[in-house]
């Protein structure tokens, strides 16, 4: 189950290893983008620095201009032949003069004016721009410049506006010796002026005149929409768009001298923006940010390498444990699990993978034990009867007529009597030592040796007709000819052994065991040592089933009839319950009498089904009883595969519960050897019952083998003498002896002693005498029909048992 909860389905190093990978990629995202965070600030500051540089050479510039001008201005006033020209009123030599000064040095305009400021020559401005142009030049020659602080509007001297355009002006004036005029010139603040600004610092420049809503430009190399709205202060992060890239702009005002107080605040203020890309002054930080990246992509990688090496090594082991579970599970469990590399796994691991190892061995030892429960006799050491099946199924796939295949089954003589003379732990010794004798035998003829159950041996001879099988099974019982030699005792021993051959008789492995068990139990039988297999040997079996149909079909056309027996108490002399007997009314044979069908339903197992009805019957019917005010018991027969149901107890207290019938008046009677077939499954079942409630009584008791062995240990309630010893008593004072023992040990036990087989008074009044609880037989009343029971019981009246004369010799016992 490695998807779980709909989890991919990820390996062990890759959950150690993703955590690691995971905090360390966030730390490094959170690296990067603060570093690119700082890195936009620092460019952006260093383009601010670089505008305002800008801007201070801007001013350096005009400021160089105005020295430029004012040097030519003067090298002309004191030129000789001006001051002819103007002494002599030359006018067009004026005029000439100041054009080629002026062209000279780039002067966009010169002229010459007398000392009332009125113009002598000019150029190459007209007459009606001369006006005010003199105004304003006249006004610079009497305003001071304002110191102005840093991020304020600078009053550059000479900066005037003339026929809506900046220039740049001086004034010098012309002495001979006295001053007799002035020489004006000028620059104009063009698209030159910024290609020059341009090639030295690499910004681009733009001027305009501030105007309500929008500037109106008079020089640019800006080609983007400025800023609208007038600023008082100098602004250095203005962002611009120019041909598709980010421009980091920077604006300020340059103030105009005027000579009307009056003017305008916008028409004496100069608009100047810088701009500078920002793309090229973040190229050398994106080179470091890229660097950066891969530094990073390395380091990841690396990372992710390293801890998933290291997750690998740390998880190799789970892995390999993982690996081994699912082998195990798979049922692989020889081969070992793969201890770790001591120096390179932590000791944890090692003591896990140490543990699981152990578990393996452990598991495997368990799987080799059950294995060996399973398929192999504990006692003798032979295959049991599960694996000689499927050793013979295996075999009887290929099994034809020219492979032909022998099965030989081997059952000891009077081996009961062994056991109940010497003992189970004689009998055992005793299977192991036939099991020694035999086994040398089979493995000569190349067969398999099995037990298959008690005293049962069988036999697979692959490659064997009948005639091979014959003369095995000869030598098998040779072997057993000398007698066994057991804890100092001598026993002899000898079998009956039946064979059967596949695929002649067959080719299903229980239906062959089935027929060479009944050609076995026939050898025995006829004292034949050993017999083949002949179908005329199983001429029962199509009776057999005949007679399971048919019984099949009373229980369900209600052919069965209950009788009833009563048992009455010697002292009180009262009814106390009956006994439940079983018939079978046959439509076509009439009343079929028990001993034709119930040994037969006890072998088949049909018996289950016989007392389920009985069971069910009985209940039924206290139920009724008890209405009528006849609370009597009744006691029901169970049989040895009975208490190996485990539906029993269950289905009784189910019937006991549905007829609302006390589990007190319902006695269960069981024989000595249903009990000893499988004591410990019979123990279990008994004891069940007894915790319901149910009264239990041991039926035909000293019949039996280990009777006094188990009677301790077993929670019944009665126990019923054999009419084997109650019928003798009037004869055999050895059996009243044995009937007053048995009636002083069971009552030592705390138990109810109930005698069958009274036939007459007299045994009644010696059962009274000896103490005995309760009689059941002929000489009370035979089986009754069960309508017939009630107006019985009504009628009963006690024999007079006190009038009775016992014997002499019986009193004394």
């Amino acid at each position: 189950m490695r998807r779980m909860l709909g989890r991919p389905n990820r390996s062990l190093a890759l959950y150690i290893a993703l955590p690691f990978v995971a905090m360390v990629l966030l730390w490094q995202t959170v690296s990067l983008w603060l570093a690119h965070d700082a890195i936009d600030q620092s460019a952006t500051r260093a383009i601010e620095t670089e505008l305002l540089t800008g801007r201070r050479i801007f001013e350096q510039l005009l400021v160089q201009r105005a020295e430029r001008l004012g040097e030519a201005a003067r090298l002309l006033s004191s030129d000789y032949g001006f001051r002819s020209a103007i002494a002599s009123g030359d006018t067009s030599t004026l005029q000439d003069a100041l054009l080629n000064q002026g062209q000279r040095i780039g002067a966009a305009l010169a002229l010459y004016v007398d000392p009332d400021w009125r113009a002598v020559a000019t150029t190459p401005l007209d007459a009606a721009e001369i006006a005010p142009l003199l105004a304003e030049a006249r006004a610079l020659q009497q305003v001071r410049s304002d110191a102005a602080g840093e991020g304020a509007a600078m009053q550059v001297p000479g900066l005037v506006m003339v026929g809506g355009r900046p220039y740049q002006i001086v004034a010098v004036p012309v002495r001979a010796p006295r001053l007799i005029g002035w020489v004006l010139m000028g620059f104009s603040l063009d698209r030159a002026l910024l290609d020059r600004m341009g090639e030295i610092t690499g910004l681009r420049v733009a001027l305009a005149l501030d105007r309500p809503g929008a500037s109106q430009v008079i020089a640019s190399t800006i080609d983007a929409p400025l800023p609208a709205a007038p600023l008082q202060d100098v602004r250095c992060d203005l962002l611009l768009q120019l041909h598709g890239e980010d421009w980091q702009a920077c604006d300020f005002r340059i103030r105009l001298a005027s000579a009307r107080a009056d003017a305008p605040a916008d028409s004496q203020t100069l608009h100047v923006v810088l701009a500078r890309a920002i793309a090229p002054a973040l190229l050398p930080f994106r080179d470091l940010q890229r660097q950066q990246i891969q530094l990073a992509v390395v380091a990841l990688v690396l990372l992710a390498l390293g801890s998933l090496a290291l997750a690998r090594r740390f998880s190799a082991p789970i892995l390999a444990l993982r690996r081994a579970a699912e082998r195990l599970g798979a049922g692989e469990i020889d081969a070992p699990v793969a201890l770790p590399d001591p120096a390179r796994t932590p000791q944890d691991l090692l003591r896990l993978t140490a543990s699981f190892e152990a578990m393996r061995q452990a598991v495997r030892q368990r799987e080799q034990h059950i294995g060996r429960l399973a398929y192999w006799d504990t006692l003798t050491g032979l295959p049991n009867r599960a694996q000689f099946v499927d050793r013979l199924g295996e075999r009887l796939a290929v099994a034809d007529a020219r492979r032909p295949l022998a099965v030989l089954m081997l059952d000891l003589d009077r081996f009961k009597h062994v056991n109940d003379g010497l003992g189970h732990g004689f009998g055992d010794r005793m299977l192991c030592e036939v099991a020694l004798r035999l086994e040398p035998a089979a493995q000569a003829a190349g067969g398999l040796l099995a037990r298959l159950g008690g005293d049962e041996f069988g036999l697979m001879l692959p490659q064997a007709d009948a005639a091979r099988a014959c003369e095995v099974a000869r030598a098998l019982l040779a072997t057993l000819q000398q007698p066994l030699r057991i804890d100092e005792q001598m026993v002899d021993c000898s079998a009956g052994l039946g064979i059967v051959l596949a695929p002649e008789h067959g080719t299903e492995p229980e239906a062959l065991l089935g027929q060479v068990e009944v050609a076995m139990y026939e050898a025995k039988r006829r004292l034949a040592g050993v017999l083949v297999y002949q179908p005329s040997m199983d001429s029962r079996s199509s009776v057999s089933l005949s007679l399971l149909s048919e019984l099949r079909r009373a229980v369900l056309g209600n052919e069965l009839r209950l009788f009833l027996q009563p048992k009455v108490g010697l002292k009180s002399g009262r009814v106390l319950g009956a006994e439940a007997l079983v018939r079978w009314v046959d439509p076509a044979r009439g009343m079929v009498p028990p001993m034709q069908f119930i040994p037969f339903a006890e072998q088949t197992g049909f018996i289950r089904e016989i007392t389920r009805w009985m069971l069910a019957t009985g209940v039924r019917e206290m139920a009724r009883w008890a209405e009528l005010g006849q609370p009597l018991k009744l006691s029901i027969n169970l049989s040895t595969r009975d208490l190996l149901d485990v539906d029993l107890v269950e289905r009784v207290d189910a019937l006991l519960r549905q007829h609302d019938v006390p589990a007190g008046r319902l006695c269960l009677e069981i024989t000595e050897s249903a009990i000893m077939d499988d004591p410990t499954r019979a123990l279990q079942t008994l004891q069940r019952l007894s915790e319901l409630g149910v009264q239990l009584s041991i039926d035909d008791f000293g019949t039996g083998y280990s009777s006094l062995a188990y009677l301790k240990r077993l929670p019944v309630d009665e126990l019923k003498i054999d009419r084997s010893f109650v019928m003798g008593m009037e004869r055999d004072l050895d059996d009243a002896r044995i009937v007053r023992s048995t009636i002083g040990l069971a009552h030592t036990l705390g138990l109810t002693v109930v005698a069958e087989g009274v036939e007459n008074p007299k045994l009644m009044a010696m059962l009274e005498h000896l103490g005995c609880d309760e009689a059941q037989g002929y000489g009370i009343a035979r089986p009754m029909p069960i309508d017939d029971w009630l107006p019985w019981v009504e009628r009963w009246q006690a024999p007079q048992t006190g009038a009775v004369k016992l014997d002499t010799d019986f009193q004394l016992l």
